[in-house]
């Protein structure tokens, strides 16, 4: 005979519930080690950047300008160390999904050959640090531009960050004529992008 409150309803120990509760922890801890196992997949790098937007160049080329944590890069003759480094610079380029028919080329693949420059200015101080942004490898973002700096001036300061993005040269990308006929020689216009009262401290802190 099951248990009974005083009204003659079943009490939680019940043996009629007993397998539902029983059934719902079980759920409980599935859930909670699905999570867990999400988390710990995740990579860090990811988390940590932050984007501070994104334009559309010429006839598709999407840019995403951000900022993460700085990285050990090589070779380091020619990039600064990630112990005297604040953070990471980085811009993806890649085709949008609605240009990707037009011009041949797969929705976010890589646009090379693009030269880019960037200017971090000190908002309180003035102080100016410029970079120039290289081809980078990693597999996060796979090919991208970055580089990794030193901030001028303390992590918790406001900056304002220009980032100039110019096309290809004449001599190192070759144009055919259909090519011409729909977007003349040069892939894009020059751009300068700038964002200000930028707050970089958090990647400032972190580690990849």
């Amino acid at each position: 005979m099951e248990a009974a409150s005083t009204d003659g309803s079943p009490t939680a120990s019940s043996p009629r519930h007993q397998p539902i509760c029983s059934a719902m922890t079980s759920l409980r801890v599935l859930l909670s080690l699905v999570v867990a196992g999400l988390l710990l997949q995740a990579s860090p790098a990811q988390a940590q950047e932050q984007v501070f937007g994104e334009e559309v160049l010429g006839p598709g080329v999407k840019m995403t300008f951000l900022v993460a944590p700085a990285g050990d890069v090589e070779p380091a003759a020619q990039n600064l160390s990630e112990s005297r480094s604040d953070l990471h610079l980085e811009v993806l380029s890649g085709w949008t999904e609605a240009a990707s028919d037009e011009v041949g080329a797969p929705a976010g693949g890589f646009v090379p050959y693009l030269r880019l420059f960037a200017t971090v200015t000190n908002e309180e101080t003035g102080q100016v640090k410029k970079a120039t942004l290289v081809p980078h490898v990693n597999q996060t973002d796979n090919f991208h531009y970055a580089r990794n700096i030193a901030l001028p001036g303390a992590p918790d300061d406001p900056y304002r960050v220009a980032f100039e993005v110019h096309p290809p040269q004449t001599l190192e990308l070759a144009t055919h004529s259909d090519w011409r006929t729909a977007y003349g020689t040069q892939l894009f216009a020059p751009a300068t992008v700038t964002y200000n009262n930028l707050q970089l401290e958090e990647i400032v802190r972190a580690t990849r």
